[in-house]
């Protein structure tokens, strides 16, 4: 038997490792409470007794040093970076939702660009009459639900924001991604321990319900609400009396005018709206094209890899996404499939039996503005095309697509004019051009990241000083040098 080298040992390690790294971890590796052999720190079965813990974590953060909370905060990125992996494999894993790779590049994205303490930024000001003194103070015990379409980004990108602002943190992740955002607080908590500070700053819970929601919601302890969902858990923050933050859902549209790069912007809609299969909601979800360079768009997005559908396969389509609920007062309303939700192209295809391959990321169809697919956000890679003559037809129907949402909005063109006149009509929170949508949070644009967008409640890109509260040191007549 022939002896291997040292080289050919080396390959076969590296192919083995890679295999390793690749699996999808079983679902007999992971639950609420576990990953392997390590127990899931901070997670708890009484929500009052997550709080009375996360209460102990904000005295343990009020007493620290700006310095301690950062050496906690670069643990937590350290560690969201090295298991970003396992956290997008799980994530996928649980929800069935999104992409494993796009994944990965959010968790990267939020341990590279979520603000810390650098954040907290205080103010002074003087005058013939002393010196004022203006501190971004934290809450106390902050209560935060989170989605199932980014459970472990919101998480992580949450604590790290809440934790600079001096805040103690307890969750209420959403039951389809249970495993997922409590690998995340573990993470957190992890990261606390390595850093020689607290084992449990932030916390969660093993079975969370609508009725620890409501205890979370109405505990003297929680001073501060911040929901990222869809618009019946932000409305039941906002109408607890309490400070809430809501980040609530979009349908944001793209224009492409007669102006614009048509390659170019085909690639990036297709980008954006397909990244971790169009789940974020920032990205692209209905496009209104100028006419007469409609059909180039399109031939540039099925380039990028869209496959075109006809009316009637968007119509036999749009029945399986959306399904129909009769409420008590015997109205109808669509809402979208959960087996459908962030799944792949091929995948819904298959669902109206069209066979494609690996390379088709997107579906997309020329429609009308009162289609189904226009008129409900999907968080599916669906792309509704309509024609439009100018951009006076563009706006108004934009505009209307968004509902008043303010959460984000699009536009490819070099016409500033046309670029201007949109963003002052929409009033989103985001306004990307030129770009994929992801570019509005920093990945492949300026600017911080946070995958909690306040429309609602105007908070917009929320960061470290969106969870603070403002306090004011007044000393009179003294401390003026000039």
């Amino acid at each position: 038997m022939a002896q291997l080298t040292e080289n050919e040992i080396k390959e076969i390690v590296a192919k083995v490792l890679g295999e390793m790294q690749s699996a999808t971890p079983s679902e007999q590796d992971w639950d609420s409470t576990h990953y392997g052999s390590r127990k899931f720190i901070g997670i708890f079965t009484d929500m009052n007794e997550a709080i009375a813990a996360a209460n102990r974590g904000y005295k343990a953060v009020r007493d620290m040093t700006v310095e301690e909370r950062e050496k906690i905060i670069t643990e937590i990125r350290k560690l969201t970076r090295e298991e970003a992996a396992i956290m997008a494999k799980i994530g996928v894993a649980e929800t069935g939702m999104g992409r494993v790779e796009h994944k990965r590049l959010k968790h990267i994205l939020v341990a590279d660009k979520t603000p810390g303490t650098e954040d907290i930024v205080s103010n002074a000001k003087t005058g013939d009459n002393g010196l004022t003194l203006i501190e971004m103070a934290p809450f106390g015990v902050v209560g935060s639900i989170t989605p199932s379409t980014n459970p472990s980004e919101t998480v992580i990108c949450n604590s790290i924001g809440m934790i600079a602002a001096g805040n103690g943190v307890v969750f209420n992740p959403h039951p389809n991604a249970i495993a997922t955002s409590n690998y995340a607080v573990d993470l957190v908590n992890r990261a606390s321990k390595a850093a020689g500070r607290p084992d449990i700053l932030v916390c969660s819970m093993d079975k969370p319900t609508m009725e620890s929601a409501a205890t979370m919601q109405s505990h003297p302890l929680i001073k501060l609400l911040v929901c990222t969902g869809g618009p019946g858990v932000v409305k039941a923050v906002l109408s607890s009396g309490k400070k809430a933050i809501g980040a609530g859902a979009g349908n944001p549209p793209v224009i492409v005018d007669d102006t614009a790069d048509i390659q170019k912007a085909a690639k990036d809609i297709i980008d954006g709206c397909t990244f971790d299969n169009n789940l974020p909601c920032i990205a692209e979800k209905e496009c209104f094209a100028f006419d007469n360079i409609a059909d180039e768009l399109i031939a540039g997005m099925i380039k990028a890899g869209s496959y075109m559908i006809t009316k009637e396969q968007a119509d036999k389509l749009s029945k399986i996404v959306l399904v129909e609920k009769t409420n008590a007062a015997g109205k109808t309303t669509k809402s979208v499939s959960r087996d459908c939700v962030g799944r792949d192209a091929k995948v819904l295809l298959a669902k109206i039996g069209i066979t494609v391959g690996d390379d088709i990321r997107c579906i997309i169809c020329d429609t009308d503005f009162t289609h189904d697919f226009v008129q409900n956000e999907l968080m599916m890679p669906i792309l509704p095309i309509v024609r439009v003559k100018n951009i006076d037809e563009a706006i108004d129907l934009a505009c209307r697509a968004e509902a008043g949402r303010r959460h984000s909005a699009h536009m490819h063109s070099k016409n500033i004019d046309n670029l201007s006149r949109f963003a002052r009509a929409v009033e989103t929170t985001i306004f990307v051009k030129n770009a994929p949508s992801y570019a509005g949070i920093g990945f492949g644009g300026e600017g911080h990241t946070t995958f909690t967008i306040a429309g609602p409640t105007g908070e917009g890109i929320t960061s470290a000083r969106s969870f603070t509260r403002q306090r004011r040191c007044v000393m009179a007549d003294s401390f003026r040098i000039i």
